[in-house]
């Protein structure tokens, strides 16, 4: 397929999402299914359109006065790809699967050097218009640029599995890529995202990766986790386990010692965790599934409660631009109550003197430091560790989260190159 068809196929992959009301990643997969001719080349040019898309959904509609799917995806080439509007419909007229010519009023419209002058900061931020608020109560007048970070395509990273093997060999391993070291996490490794119809390196097919060398992680995953410091030797629940990304990299700093209990509320999202402690090769972690009492016997024995907890995503936005979109006050209320209820049962498996690690993949300040304040509120006897002041000590040449004071940090596309990330620790007295 050439760039006409696969435009006239981001269209109908967005048109499916609209009316069906699916996740991008569905609607792909379906258009994908439904068309077994295109190759591999032009299922990721079709998902990186629609992907740039809904990044920037709102820059583009307001370009184009309309949000329909073939004004962004014309927005998207015209203005991210840097088609030639002219060359674009010399194309569309040959290609027997493009969408119709680019009408003169659209052509105008996506060569205005002017359509931003007096666009909302929403707009410019790329993020629906009741965010604003908590936005810039979270990042202050510059959070238009924090905004426009999360509409950057994200890049490829992983982490090294210090357990199986160390970054050289990593390299080495991946070579035919060039992975780059990462700025921050100490064992990170990086393929940044290509321009345009560019694929994402498949490193899961790589030796390495079968042998449990490394493990995809997003930096900003692998420095919270760093943040959490977990020792050699400690007892430590991973309370919202998940599929353990976290769990895993809390084994390799524990380097194999100790013990891990990794659990999680949901036995679904448990699954992925036995085939991949295996891989990496962890001993010291064991995985408690849902059953009542399960994790009776840690009462008052734990140096450390690691908290992922459930929240918006909206740290993910690059990843998951579609979420973006859809989120509500009321499903941001709604994690906000998990959060409170996940903290509050973190607090009697916590021995005097253990921490209480909260982890966020959100940047908004209401499921973040004003969830730390209402802990602290609640709760006697804990403590706030300052988070800025263990980052200095960890990562000292790295480039700097954001913070509103020195017990939490934020980490964000724009000022850490990660996703979002949230981090705070509390010691017990």
């Amino acid at each position: 397929m050439r760039l006409p068809g696969r435009m006239a196929a981001a269209i109908e992959v967005l048109a499916d999402m609209e009316a069906r009301k699916r996740p991008a990643s569905e609607a792909l997969k379906g258009w994908a299914l439904d068309h077994r001719f295109a190759g591999a080349g032009d299922r990721a040019a079709i998902g990186n359109l629609v992907y740039d898309a809904l990044r920037k959904r709102a820059s583009h509609a307001w370009r184009m006065g309309q949000d329909t799917p073939r004004a962004l995806i014309l927005s998207v080439a015209v203005n991210d790809w840097n088609q030639d509007i002219n060359v674009l419909n010399q194309d569309f007229s040959a290609d027997k699967f493009a969408p119709e010519s680019i009408s003169e009023t659209e052509a105008l419209k996506l060569s205005s050097d002017s359509a931003f002058a007096d666009a909302p900061d929403h707009i410019n931020a790329d993020v629906p218009e009741w965010l604003a608020e908590p936005l810039a109560r979270n990042f202050g007048s510059d959070w238009a640029e924090q905004g426009r970070g999360m509409t950057t395509r994200p890049p490829l990273d992983m982490r090294v599995n210090r357990l199986r093997s160390e970054r050289t060999r990593v390299e080495k391993s991946l070579s035919r890529f060039a992975p780059q070291p990462t700025a921050i996490a100490p064992d990170g490794l990086r393929l940044p995202s290509g321009p345009n119809d560019a694929r994402t390196a498949n490193v899961q097919a790589d030796e390495g990766y079968q042998k449990g060398w490394f493990e995809i992680q997003d930096e900003g995953s692998q420095v919270v986790t760093l943040l959490a410091g977990a020792k050699m030797g400690e007892q430590v629940l991973d309370l919202c386990a998940g599929a353990g990304g976290k769990t895993l990299a809390l084994a390799a700093a524990m380097g194999n010692t100790g013990q891990i209990f990794a659990y999680d509320t949901q036995r679904t999202r448990l699954a992925p965790i036995h085939e991949r402690l295996k891989r990496n090769g962890v001993r010291n972690a064991q995985v408690r599934n849902p059953d009542p009492g399960a994790l009776d016997d840690l009462v008052g024995k734990m140096d450390r409660v690691v908290i992922d907890a459930p929240c918006t995503g909206t740290g993910t936005w690059r990843r998951r631009p579609d979420t973006k979109w859809k989120l509500t006050p009321a499903q941001r209320e709604a994690r906000m109550v998990d959060q409170v209820q996940v903290l509050d049962e973190a607090v009697r498996f916590l021995k005097p003197g253990g921490e209480l690690v909260y982890i966020t993949c959100s940047i908004l300040p209401q499921e973040n430091d004003d969830q730390i304040a209402a802990f602290l509120a609640r709760h006697d006897g804990f403590a706030p560790v300052p988070v800025s002041e263990r980052w200095d000590t960890l990562f000292p040449d790295a480039p700097k989260p954001l913070s509103t004071n020195p017990n939490t940090v934020t980490l964000t596309p724009a000022a850490t190159d990660t996703d979002g990330f949230f981090c705070a620790v509390l010691k017990r007295g």
